[in-house]
Parts: structure tokens; C-alpha cells; sequence
């Protein structure tokens, strides 16, 4: 096990009717923004509850919505814009990943010192917002479990206009609280659930797939919250109504990117970075990105990773007959069956792409100087395009 620090400082609030929490969680005289999304918070009541819980103790309440599923850096500067002209002091993220994601975008870029175009905005993105000394103060309400976002200081902005989809993290926008009330994903669309579910099984793949180093914790940990993964995954789907598995499923996507299963352990994000410029390019569900990609990465670096994709095999799937190469083939099969279960895809022919469509992946990837992607670095443009070719 390598060496480490871990430090997360998020409250978290989990439970049916927690909401009512925010009332002592958001501070007494604050100016507060709710960010939403597309409006399913306002249709389902959760937006009013919010509301309802925050009255009293001389708050200033302001709305934004419309943040993308793929959150968009000009949607988000506009919500900037609104922060000056309100003062605003506190932001509140009410929704899933993306309006998590770009609610810790705005808490950065609100504070720069920066122009009517957003370009110092832009140039911070571009440095993964590392640079940034200070931020507004938020919290969040979770309504669909996928990201993890609500436990951890990252994210992940779109940018059509420039053909970007960038990662940012910076410890200043750990939540000081989450509520994760399982009840408000009862009414999402099947295609969210089985998309968070993919979401948070490939954020643990990536932490876990590389090469051991003797984590025991880590190893067990990151099997057993993909064996939920699996089990629940096919659970909801057989039952969306049963409110146990929805509250294992919400728990689970959140411990799989709170940076405990990646302490100590090298890590391979290469399908995630893949997966960004096919939203980027193709407006393709960022899950769905990673279903696409995940078996190829597993099958053309299954050298470098053989080791973890046969502690994978055994302990996730429980093969044990058969060579190395036969155990390493039945895992990978078995991942994407159980992707499909889900109704998601396991290649680009699945969404209508062919080979065309690798070479302006593969330049995406140069222009956003993702050219050592692994653990190992060693994953250059031959090797996503490789990779990419095996996902056709």
C-alpha cells in the first residue's frame, strides 16, 4: 500500500425526510442560490420542500435552473453573474451529479476577479481549478446517486462551444453537508437509475482495475460495493419501488468516488477521460460513455492489468476454472452482460458510431493533452485509439 493523507469533511444526512435538516444546516442570515436542473425538482415537490425548510431566520432565497445534464460552462457563468448581482453567500445544489458538479464550478469561479467574457474562468478550468484560493460556502440535496459528487471537491464541466469536457477539483467545494433522501429517486426515469448505477460501478473499476499493492482494505471494500452494485443493479430493475435497494443503492454510489477505496492505490481514469469527448462529441449519456469503453480498456490492457482482472474474476464473479486468459475473457463478458441487463450499451455500434468516429476522439484527446492516461502513464494516443478500435 502506497502512503497517503484522506481528509473529507462532508456532513452527510441520509434518510426519508431529511430535508427538513436544512432548516440548522444552512447558516442563519445567509443569502442563499438554489441551483436546480431541468425542473424535475420543481415537478416533484422537492424544490418547495427545500424552500419550505429554509424559511425563516431572515434568509434571502434565489433560484437558478437550468443546468444541463452535461453541465454547461456558459449556463454556469450566467449563474456567476446572478451571484455579484446578488451577493449571494451561500449556494445550495439540489439535483444529481451535474448540478453538484457545476454548483462547486460557480462557488470557484465566483470569486475570481474576472471579466465580462469569463475568460479567467475558462483559463481556471483549463488548470483543473487548482489554482483557486477561495470559494462560496455550499451544501447539497442529492436526488440521483451516480457521481459521488456529493462527497468529495470534483466535477467535471462541459464546454460545447469549444468541444471540451474538463475535470476540475479543488478541496475548497467539499459540501459542508449532503442530504441523501433515497425516497426523492423513486421518481426518476429508469434510464437515470441504470445510468448512476453504471456511473458509480465504473468509478470503482477505476480506482481498483491497475495493479495491487497489497490494499486489503481497499481490494475488499471496492469488491464489495461492486457485488451491491451488481445485486442491487439487478434489483431495482426487477422492483423500482423497493425502497431498500434504492437505499443501497444511493449509499453505495456515494462510497464508490468519497476517495476512501483510492487512498493508497494507483488509479486508471482512462475511461472516464475517453469516455468525456464522446459526450463531448456525440451528446452520448456520460454512463453510457463508460459502459462503451469500460470492456475495451479491460481487454487491451488486460496484460498490464492481468493480476487485478483475476482478482476481479474470482472475487467479483467468482471464476475460478479455466486458464488466466479464459478466467480474464469470462469477466470481462460477464461485466458487459450485466451492463446490458441495464439496457445500456457495451459498444459504439450500440449508439450509431463506427470507426469514423475514432480519429476525432483521438484528437480531442491530444487537443485536451490527454496523452498519459493509466495508472502507469503510458497510455497514449496509440493506445486510446487501440482502444477505441476494440470498442467498435
Amino acid at each position: 500500500m502506497n502512503n497517503f493523507q484522506y481528509y473529507n469533511p462532508v456532513r452527510i444526512v441520509f434518510g426519508e425526510g431529511q430535508i427538513d435538516a436544512l432548516a440548522d444546516l444552512v447558516p442563519e442570515n445567509a443569502r442563499v442560490l438554489i441551483t436546480y436542473g431541468g425542473g424535475s425538482a420543481k415537478r416533484t415537490g422537492t424544490l418547495d420542500e427545500v424552500k419550505t425548510a429554509l424559511q425563516g431566520k431572515h434568509r434571502e432565497i434565489f433560484e437558478f435552473g437550468g443546468i444541463e445534464p452535461n453541465p454547461e460552462f456558459t449556463t454556469l457563468m450566467k449563474a456567476v453573474d446572478m451571484v455579484h448581482a446578488n451577493d449571494i453567500d451561500f449556494l445550495l445544489a439540489v439535483g444529481g451529479g451535474s448540478v453538484l458538479d457545476g454548483t462547486k464550478f460557480i462557488a470557484l469561479t465566483a470569486t475570481l476577479d474576472d471579466d465580462a467574457d469569463h475568460e479567467k474562468a475558462w483559463e481556471a478550468l483549463k488548470g483543473y481549478t487548482r489554482d483557486i484560493k477561495q470559494a462560496l460556502p455550499l451544501g447539497t440535496v442529492l436526488t440521483i446517486p451516480a457521481t459521488g459528487s456529493e462527497m468529495n471537491s470534483g466535477g467535471v464541466i462541459n464546454h460545447s462551444e469549444r468541444k471540451a469536457k474538463l475535470p476540475f477539483g479543488n478541496p475548497l467545494v467539499f459540501p459542508q453537508f449532503s442530504i441523501l433522501d433515497p425516497a426523492k429517486t423513486l421518481t426518476l426515469p429508469e434510464r437515470q437509475v441504470m445510468n448512476g448505477i453504471a456511473d458509480a460501478f465504473v468509478h470503482v473499476m477505476e480506482q481498483y482495475l491497475t495493479y495491487p499493492v497489497n490494499a486489503k482494505v481497499q481490494d475488499s471494500y471496492a469488491e464489495s460495493l461492486l457485488k451491491i452494485l451488481i445485486e442491487e443493479g439487478r434489483a431495482v430493475k426487477a422492483d423500482p419501488n423497493d425502497m431498500a435497494t434504492r437505499k443501497n443503492i444511493m449509499w453505495t454510489a456515494t462510497m464508490a468516488l468519497n476517495g476512501l477505496i483510492g487512498v493508497g492505490v494507483p488509479q486508471d481514469w482512462t475511461t472516464h477521460m475517453i469516455g468525456h469527448e464522446l459526450t463531448s462529441l456525440h451528446g452520448i449519456d456520460h454512463a453510457r460513455t463508460l459502459t462503451i469503453v469500460l470492456p475495451a480498456v479491460m481487454r487491451e490492457l488486460k496484460d498490464s492489468k492481468k493480476d487485478k482482472l483475476l482478482q476481479y474474476a474470482e472475487n467479483v464473479w467468482q471464476i475460478r476454472d479455466g486458464s488466466d486468459d479464459d478466467k480474464i475473457e469470462q469477466a470481462i463478458s460477464r461485466t458487459e452482460d450485466f451492463f446490458r441487463e441495464l439496457g445500456l450499451p457495451v459498444r459504439l455500434s450500440d449508439v450509431d458510431l463506427n470507426a469514423s468516429a475514432i480519429a476525432p476522439i483521438v484528437s480531442q484527446l491530444k487537443e485536451h493533452n490527454m496523452v498519459q492516461l493509466g495508472e502507469h502513464r503510458t497510455n497514449d494516443l496509440t493506445v486510446s485509439e487501440r482502444i477505441l478500435n476494440a470498442a467498435v
